[in-house]
């Protein structure tokens, strides 16, 4: 079931084109990411859906909402974290949540989020002394202290360090965990990777693609690639009549194997038949980088 449908969004400004006829519906209880580069119209179309912009054209439906007719009821039930969010420098965390829990008729227990999101003991810190983490989960308890249906994470990780970043991926899923419709804005590869059921792939404020991270890849590269020693001899022959399989080659002891669909079930199954270890076994395919080159003709710059 649909709880977010997008059709045909357009935005501009001045003679400047954001989005250009976007489309795309997000099911529940998914983490649907919106991926592209910085200028591509990522975070145009998420304040849309989230009713803080209004679209030249295109209609938008959130949990059954229009934004434009009902943003009252849609901030009730839906919740955001922009890019750009601050807070006062000597805003206390504690004082941040239960402003912003008396915005909802039926907010979450403020004190419980921060505990669950490891801020218990930063209640009474001021804004400006919270670390680039710490900040980035007082974003997400800000985000959900009304209870949302449906949130909306607009580049979360930005600026983190690697394990920071990893701490507010498992963050993410544990609020996915509680019901709630994520839609992820972001520009990193391995993000969209590690978190998203499925990508809208957006350039140039066109949606380019629409797939899971797996189908992105498989569409551009394809390809797979199985290197490995063999603990015994092996008849390349056995695996040349593998449908899977496109090519073997030989480089010294290690056997190289390339094709498509479940190639490593069916090398490993004909190894295992005849009783041959496959040592140092690496299996190489294509990206979520690669794909993006594939669909858009250029890398995205992080």
């Amino acid at each position: 079931m649909s709880v977010i449908e997008v059709t045909d969004l357009r935005k501009s400004y001045g003679d400047q084109v954001a989005v250009r006829d976007v489309s795309f519906a997000v099911e529940r209880g998914e983490i649907f990411g919106i991926l592209g580069p910085n200028g591509a119209g990522k975070t145009t179309t998420v304040e849309c859906v989230g009713g803080l912009r209004v679209p030249d054209a295109g209609a938008i439906s959130v949990l059954g909402l229009d934004p434009r007719r009902h943003p009252g009821e849609l901030r009730q039930r839906l919740g955001i974290q922009l890019q750009e969010s601050q807070l006062p420098d000597r805003m206390r965390a504690g004082e941040a949540l239960e402003l912003y829990a008396s915005f909802y008729r039926d907010p979450a227990d403020w004190r419980e989020l921060l505990d669950q999101l490891g801020l218990a003991g930063k209640r009474d810190t001021p804004y400006k002394r919270l670390s680039g983490g710490q900040k980035q989960r007082l974003s997400i308890a800000l985000a959900l202290v009304g209870n949302p249906q449906v949130a909306i994470l607009d580049e979360l990780t930005t600026g983190l360090d690697p394990q920071a970043r990893r701490d507010t991926w498992e963050l993410i899923e544990q609020v996915r965990a509680r019901g709630v419709t994520i839609v992820l804005v972001t520009h990193f590869m391995a993000e969209a990777e590690r978190l998203c059921d499925r990508l809208a792939v957006i350039d140039a404020g066109r949606v380019v693609a629409l797939d899971t991270p797996a189908g992105l890849v498989s569409r551009v590269a394809p390809e797979q690639r199985i290197r490995f020693r063999p603990s015994a001899e092996l008849d390349d022959a056995l695996l040349d009549e593998l449908p899977e399989v496109t090519s073997v080659s030989r480089s010294g002891g290690q056997v190289l194997v390339t094709g498509t669909g479940n190639l490593l079930h069916a090398v490993t199954s004909v190894l295992a038949r005849h009783q041959i270890i496959a040592a140092d076994l690496r299996l190489e395919q294509g990206s979520l980088d690669d794909a993006f080159v594939g669909l858009t003709g250029h890398p995205i710059e992080n």
